[in-house]
Order: structure tokens, then C-alpha cells, then sequence
């Protein structure tokens, strides 16, 4: 076996030698996952042991293992057929393709027969003087899954900075792969692909032939004549979008999870130059005939320099994208101690956040608190269609214009991993794509806006909104939003039905008077101060923030909306009581939906304060907030009556 760290640089030399090594039952396949796996556990040990002396809140949990990452790594940077890892979200999921997993080859001068494994390769290989023998009985036809994917929809400045600052890895300008090579179509002869120099082998030019097997179904590469649509959700999103490979355990993903991927880069030239070819050989035919097969071909195989492909070796659901936490707080005792740790300090972050917030919100503690409660809430469970732990909050009496909700949004994105800010006006609701819709023409999943990871929080301004006409579009995105905020789900348009894709998102309304959309929760800011220059305000807020501060709050949010919380039988029977006396007392103004918001507010109070489960202390606390959000609104009501 190789040593040193060719594990990185050439894992196919590592699979190489696995597959020579295979055990008689031909299992080869799980000692290459177990050999990476141990590895990447190894490294992971390895970085955390450099980290322990450092200060408890580093930029980095824990540090990243020493794979090159494609998220902050310009892709000529990278070895092509090195192992690197990706962090993204799941856009879209293709068809399964069929490739050969074993063929053999046989060699034209000695007749010599070989095994060779065309797992993690676009293209087989073989050397010069070797033919692939495709009625041999030894091949072996394989199934694997493709995932469009691209980075996390959203994710903050701070997140990218956190993971590129305490990345290892070491990257120089790849110089050993020429892109420069005849052109053939697979179809005109599979047995005599044309070759390509690789200096790393030292064997002599190998020759690299399709792995799809024939008949399998229609996963030929095609190019497109300009750049294609990378497909991201959002607008003026930037870095690499890629085609993950998965051979294994795939059913356990699903569209829009957030994955961190490790696995073999493909940039193979072979697969621009049989694009191409197929480019050439559609011009000829009739374009009616052949358009839909390929507008398919264009979304499926874009150039392989644009839309690189991921073998993928080991595939990790993130539970979460904060850089500043463990992956999971259950299992390592390093996590516990660093779950416990924080939980001791927790009391004075809190209130250091409480302070930051209030002067963010123009010195009102009361939507400081509310804010906190809506930044750590989470849906943790579904009971039917509700889901259980959302807290959309919509926050009135915004001054107009936008300004201050656009700055409100800057704040909130330095203290989460995944923001976006929606200005909601007319022109915006008729024209932009909120829902995603199936193209049955090219067979993919056209993106939209909500098309969005789980815990990303989106800023809707509609301090924007002015009088006008909303179009059918606009009808549909309204209509979108506000089942977004009171069903968690957005349903994708697949044209002849719709399909419910539950989600996860935290909305944070800006409004001048009480929102259009539907909210959990109002709370009218009374700003205690109006600055002349919000701008400059907030701008010297964050600046005077130190990023060990930032660190807090951040790892504050992240960390309580992990917690797991219950309540009591006892704690149940007391909360029962109270709300029928507090039904006796007032049966006009207090409802089934007060309770529900009151067991919300108390939940979150309860884990902004580091509890896990309700205290009498808490649901006091809980009334007393909402006791005091329903005073502003009143009086808020009773001014704007005297106004008119």
C-alpha cells in the first residue's frame, strides 16, 4: 500500500492496490470505504489534537482534514483524480446510471487477460495495447446515483471564512494534466477510445474507454454552445456547482440536504471531447427529433471544466453548517465537554447578545428578546402537516425605504450560517422564481428561490411595498411565501401536479404596519433612539464587535437550536391550570392559539436560557413577554386610532 499522504494525491493508486488485494468473495468495494474512512477519522484526530490547547471558541470546531476543498479552491488548482471534499447542497437527483464496475481487457500481443475496476472513473482504462472484452463473462455492470450540487444556498461571509482560514491543505496550480486529445464518438468504436498522456501511472500512454455500459440509460455527455445554467437558488451566487457520484447508501439523501463530500475530482477531457462529437453528429439530424434527448444531454453533462464530477468515496449529511460547532452533540466526549463548557458561560452571552441586539433594533430590548427567541427556534418535529418549533417573527413599525431592514439583515447574517434578504416589492413578486419547477425537456430540476438548505433564515422587507399589481407569477410567489411560513413546505411545480418538499426555514418579516404574510408572532419596535445616519450606526455596531464576541453569538444560535427539550407531566398539569384560570379571568382576549404561542415562546425562552426542559421560572417569563408584546400592540393600535 502507499504511504505518506498518496491517500490525497492519487486515491485511485490506493483503490488500485485494494482491488489487487480483493479477498476471494470479491468484496473489495467496503475495504476501500473502510481504508478512506479511517483515514479522514485519523486526520480529523490528528488536527483536533493540534487544537485543544487553544482558546474554547476557535474559528473551527475542529480543524478539516488535510483534502483540498473545492468550496474556496479554484478548480486549476486541483490535481485532477485527487481526492477533495465538497460542501453543498443536493439541488437535484438524476436518474441512476449503469457503468462497468469490473471489465476485463485482453492484451493483442500475449492474449493475457486483466481485471480492472471502473469504479470512480467516467472512463475505463487500459494501456495502449489492451482491448476491452465487452462479452466478457468476468464484467461486472454497476448502478450509481448522480446529484446535481452546488454550495449552500446563502451561506454568510463568515461561515466561508471559518473553513477556509483553518483548512491545511495546500494547493499549487496544476500543470500535469494536458487537456489535448483526439476526438471519436463512443458509439463509433468503444474498443478504441482515443488516449491520453498521464505522467503519474509511468506505464505508457493508457487508453480510456466510456465505463457506461451498453444499453444503459441515456447518460451521454453533451456540451453545450455557450455556458450553461448552473442552477443556483439564488441570485449572484458564486463558486462550483458538481455532479456527486454516489454508489452507495443514496436513498438516505434527499433533495436539499446539506452534504460534505469526499471523493475523486473528474475533469476528464474525454468527457468535453464526446460532448462535443455529440454536438457535431445532433447538428445533423432533424432538430424536432432530437431536441428533447438533447436539451437533456446539455443539463446531465455539462462540460466536465465547468460542472466538475465527484466520485464520491465517503458522503457525510451535515446535521448542521456552523463551522463553530461539533458535527453532532451526541456520541464524542469532546463534544459533551464542549456542549457543557458553553452551557456554563451561557447566562452572560445571552446577555452580552441581548445588549448587541437592542442596540441593533434601536435600543427596544422587548424585540431584542424576541428576536433571539426567533434566531434560536427551529422546527424539530411534525405532528401531521404542523410542524412543531417554527417562530416566524414579523417585526412593525420598521422605518420605510429599506434601509433599516436591509441593515437589520446584515447584523442577522453575521450570527447565522445561512441568510438571504428578500426586498418584497411588486416588480420583485412578478419576476422573480420563488417555486422550483420540473423541465421535463431537459429531465432536471429548475431551481428557485425557496429552493433553500434547512435553518437558512430569510429576511422578507416589506417595507418596500408600495401600491401596484400583482401579476399571476406574483399571485403564486405570495402564495408560495406564505405557505413557506405556516406549513414549512413549498410545493415544486411539477406541471402536471404539485409535490410538498418540507423545509425549514426561519422568516424574519420587516413591515411599517402588521404584514401582509401570515407570522407566529408580532412585535411592534419601539425604537428608543433614531440615529441620523443608520448606515453609519450599524456599520460602527459590527465594527466594534470583536470576531471573539461574533463567535459567542454565533455559537450561542447554532448550539440551542440543537438542544433537545420536554416538558414534564407535572410541568404539563401546571400549565393547564394556569391557562383555565387565566381563561377565567379574561375568556375574551385569550385563545387556543395564545396557548400555543404562550408553550412557544415559553419553549424558547427555556432554551435561551441553556433549560431543556419548563420551569415554573420560564413559563413566568414566557407571560410576562407576551403580557408585554400584547401592551405595545394595543397602544400601538389605540395611537394609529387617534391619528385618524
Amino acid at each position: 500500500m502507499t504511504g505518506g499522504e498518496s491517500w490525497i494525491s492519487d486515491p485511485l493508486g490506493v483503490v488500485q492496490g485494494l482491488f489487487a488485494q480483493r479477498p476471494a468473495d470479491g468484496d473489495w468495494q467496503k475495504n476501500v470505504t473502510d481504508y478512506f474512512s479511517a483515514k479522514l477519522r485519523d486526520s480529523d484526530s490528528a488536527a483536533a489534537d493540534c487544537w485543544k490547547p487553544i482558546a474554547p471558541i476557535h474559528p473551527c470546531f475542529h480543524w478539516p482534514p488535510k483534502v483540498p476543498c473545492l468550496n474556496d479552491t479554484p478548480l486549476h488548482y486541483l490535481k485532477p483524480n485527487s481526492l477533495v471534499r465538497f460542501r453543498c447542497m443536493v439541488q437535484d437527483m438524476f436518474d441512476p446510471e449503469f457503468y462497468m464496475g469490473v471489465y476485463e481487457t485482453v492484451d493483442t500481443n500475449t492474449s493475457a487477460r486483466v481485471l480492472h475496476f471502473g469504479k470512480y472513473r467516467d472512463v475505463a482504462e487500459s494501456l495502449p495495447q489492451q482491448e476491452v472484452d465487452p462479452d466478457s463473462r468476468r464484467n461486472v455492470t454497476c448502478e450509481r446515483q448522480t446529484f446535481y450540487c452546488v454550495p449552500v444556498p446563502g451561506e454568510c461571509p463568515w461561515v466561508k471564512d471559518a473553513y477556509t482560514s483553518c483548512s491545511q491543505a495546500k494547493v499549487c496550480a496544476s500543470t500535469s494534466y494536458a487537456p489535448s486529445r483526439q476526438k471519436r464518438s463512443y458509439e463509433e468504436d468503444e474498443d478504441a477510445a482515443p488516449c491520453d498522456t498521464r505522467a503519474s501511472h509511468g506505464l505508457g500512454e493508457p487508453k480510456r474507454l466510456e465505463t457506461e455500459a451498453a444499453g444503459a440509460q441515456q447518460h451521454l455527455p453533451s456540451s453545450c454552445s455557450s455556458a450553461p445554467d448552473l442552477n443556483f437558488p439564488l441570485p449572484g451566487e458564486k463558486g462550483p456547482a458538481c455532479l456527486i457520484k454516489v454508489y452507495e447508501g443514496w436513498d438516505l439523501f434527499k433533495v436539499n440536504d446539506v452534504l460534505e463530500v469526499y471523493g475523486i475530482l473528474s475533469v476528464d477531457p474525454a468527457l468535453s471531447a464526446l460532448t462535443e462529437d455529440r454536438e457535431a453528429v445532433s447538428a445533423l439530424l432533424d432538430p424536432s427529433d432530437d431536441m428533447d434527448t438533447l436539451e437533456e444531454h446539455r443539463a446531465h453533462c455539462p462540460p466536465a471544466s465547468l460542472v466538475p464530477r465527484i466520485h464520491t468515496i465517503v458522503t457525510r449529511k451535515l446535521q448542521h453548517n456552523n463551522p463553530l460547532l461539533p458535527p453532532s452533540l451526541q456520541g464524542s466526549e469532546e463534544s459533551k465537554l464542549f456542549v457543557s463548557n458553553f452551557l456554563s458561560e451561557l447566562s452572560a452571552v445571552r446577555a452580552e447578545l441581548l445588549d448587541f441586539l437592542s442596540h441593533a433594533l434601536l435600543g427596544d430590548s422587548l424585540a431584542a428578546e424576541y428576536l433571539i427567541l426567533h434566531l434560536i427556534s427551529t422546527v424539530y418535529a411534525r405532528r401531521d402537516v404542523l410542524p412543531l418549533g417554527k417562530f416566524t417573527l414579523n417585526l412593525s413599525g420598521c422605518p420605510r425605504n429599506g434601509t433599516f431592514s436591509e441593515l437589520l439583515y446584515r447584523v442577522v447574517q453575521q450570527l447565522v450560517p445561512a441568510a438571504h434578504y428578500l426586498p418584497m416589492t411588486i416588480e420583485n413578486m412578478n419576476k422573480l422564481c420563488f417555486i422550483p419547477r420540473k423541465d421535463y425537456n431537459a429531465n432536471r430540476l429548475v431551481s428557485g428561490l425557496l429552493q433553500l438548505s434547512p435553518q437558512t433564515s430569510l429576511l422578507v422587507d416589506e417595507t418596500l411595498l408600495e401600491q401596484g399589481q400583482l401579476d399571476t407569477t406574483g399571485v403564486h410567489n405570495v402564495t408560495a411565501l406564505g405557505n413557506l411560513i405556516t406549513w414549512q413546505k413549498v410545493d415544486y411545480d411539477f406541471s402536471y401536479h404539485r409535490m410538498e418538499f418540507p423545509c425549514n426555514i426561519n422568516v424574519l418579516v420587516t413591515s411599517e404596519g402588521r404584514s401582509l404574510l401570515p407570522s407566529d408572532c408580532h412585535v411592534h419596535l419601539q425604537p428608543q433612539m433614531m440615529p441620523p445616519n443608520l448606515e453609519q450606526y450599524l456599520g460602527a455596531l459590527l465594527a466594534a464587535s470583536l470576531p471573539s464576541l461574533l463567535n459567542k453569538f454565533r455559537t450561542y444560535i447554532g448550539l440551542l437550536r440543537l438542544l433537545d427539550y420536554s416538558i414534564s407531566d407535572e410541568a404539563t398539569k401546571a400549565v393547564e391550570d394556569d391557562f383555565v384560570e387565566m381563561r377565567k379571568n379574561d375568556p375574551q382576549s385569550i385563545s387556543a392559539d395564545d396557548l400555543h404561542r404562550l408553550l412557544v415562546v415559553a419553549r424558547l425562552s427555556s432554551l435561551s436560557a441553556g433549560q431543556t426542559s419548563l420551569s415554573r421560572e420560564q413559563w413566568l417569563r414566557a407571560k410576562q413577554l407576551e403580557q408585554q408584546r400584547k401592551n405595545r400592540l394595543r397602544e400601538q393600535k389605540h395611537m394609529n386610532v387617534n391619528e385618524l
